[in-house]
């Protein structure tokens, strides 16, 4: 492993530039203190004092294929040599062949792609097709939900995230979701919201199925909190769309491109939405990317109308050509069925650990795409830091997520949910590593259980 030559005070003057003239995302400016990274390579990153992280997190749950991955590197010095950019009008090889090869991996009949920066503008650009093509207003989106940072995809946020900017893009609407841990319905038997069909039957009622353009879900939750779908709720929520002429949109951002163990995670359903939105896993984010893919039919009904979309760096061939390298690497190396047989072994090795940490109440995922919820009490389920906790609140577990840093593991935490989302390419040594702090570090919080 190529780690550079330790050089700390560079480190800290990297840090001292980042806290003076970088505005960083969802942060309280005042307490930031980033990691100065030297480097990185498969799954681990170091910073400047030569310390090596475990990258349980992939970053942003976006580094599917580990970091710094020899082809798609070379794919990208390959493009810059031949073109390093050209304008969306333009025809361009890269994004060609990486239009043509999203059509082969998703499922049905998703075949055309309009490209974009990443999955905010995919899930905003969705969200333009889907009224163009009906007619309609109207979007459903659930609570516990996250679409992006931009006025349209932060509205369709169910998270707080959004607060700060309502009243935002007029016309959504909420359901709420099919959190069987926490059922907001109470899970009768057979629960209206977990089921599907009921709930957002019952929000058509009240909103005029007529005036709804689309419902947008996160195929598998993401941040707020690792949420899988009961088997049999996406067919059911499928199926009222199509009754009532409503596209679905599946937002896989985070869930897409073999995060679950799967290519896409509507495939462990059987489930084909008419948009799906991507970004993150498609590259692994070496080149800023996304990309909405449609049915092809909702495409051809729009094709003679002007389709109001467009980005300067729309389908960049960097971006693109690292893409199409990083779906070849994932085809010849076996990285879906790798995250396929990780996913096996993290549930158990996960189900291992809350058999021994009463705060952990919940374990539930797919692939490696795993979260822990944490309570202080099994029995009544509180939360061991409250819903949109911050500061002191929420120390219970940031407490836990210092520790694991402490100890070389790097990982996110939402809350009172901590995910474990390593790179789909995840070694079991790796993985048992990770776990073994994990292991160690849920001893601060289960000093927090009280039951």
């Amino acid at each position: 492993m190529a780690i550079v030559e330790a050089n700390p005070n560079l480190g800290a003057q990297i840090v001292e530039d980042a806290k003076e003239h970088v505005l960083y995302s969802w942060s309280v400016q005042s307490q930031i203190n980033p990691i100065a990274v030297a480097g990185a390579e498969g799954r681990h990153f170091w910073d400047y004092d030569g310390k090596r992280y475990l990258d349980f997190a992939s970053q942003l749950v976006n580094v599917n294929i580990g970091h710094q991955h020899p082809k798609i590197i070379q794919a990208i010095k390959d493009q810059a040599d031949q073109l390093c950019t050209i304008g969306p009008p333009m025809a361009n090889e890269s994004r060609s062949r990486l239009g043509r090869m999203l059509a082969e991996v998703t499922p049905g009949d998703l075949s055309v792609s309009f490209f974009t920066n990443g999955g905010a503008e995919a899930n905003e650009n969705a969200v333009k097709l889907a009224r163009l093509y009906t007619g309609r207003n109207k979007i459903v989106a659930r609570y516990r939900s996250y679409h992006g940072a931009t006025n349209g995809a932060v509205t369709l946020t169910g998270d707080p995230r959004r607060w700060a900017v309502e009243p935002g893009m007029p016309g959504v609407v909420r359901m709420l979701d099919p959190y069987t841990y926490r059922c907001p319905a109470g899970h009768p038997d057979p629960c209206p919201v977990c089921s599907g069909a009921p709930h957002l039957e019952e929000i058509l009622e009240y909103e005029g199925p007529q005036t709804v353009a689309a419902v947008i879900l996160e195929t598998v939750v993401g941040t707020n909190g690792i949420i899988v779908p009961p088997d049999g709720y996406l067919q059911a929520v499928r199926e009222v769309c199509d009754r009532h002429g409503i596209l679905l949109i599946l937002d896989e951002v985070m869930a897409g491109f073999g995060r679950t163990g799967r290519w896409f995670a509507c495939e462990h359903w059987d489930v084909v939405p008419d948009i799906i939105t991507v970004a993150k896993g498609i590259n692994s984010g070496y080149v800023p990317l996304g990309a909405m893919i449609a049915r092809g039919e909702i495409v051809d009904a729009i094709r003679d109308r002007f389709f109001p979309g467009g980005l300067t760096y729309a389908g960049h061939p960097l971006a693109c050509a690292s893409a199409v390298a990083s779906i070849e690497a994932f085809q010849e190396e076996g990285v879906v069925e790798n995250a396929a047989a990780t996913g096996e072994w993290l549930r158990a090795a996960l189900g291992g650990l809350a058999a021994r940490h009463p705060s952990i109440g919940d374990v539930r995922g797919l692939g490696c795409f795993f979260g822990l919820e944490l309570v202080k009490n099994r029995e009544t389920k509180e939360m061991l830091v409250p819903f949109n906790a911050s500061g002191e609140a929420a120390a219970p577990v940031a407490r836990v997520g210092k520790a694991a840093l402490e100890r070389g593991l790097y990982l996110m935490t939402h809350w009172n949910v901590i995910m474990v989302v390593p790179p789909l390419t995840i070694t079991r040594e790796e993985a048992e590593e990770g776990v073994a702090v994990l292991d160690d570090v849920l001893a601060l919080a289960d000093e927090h259980y009280v039951g």
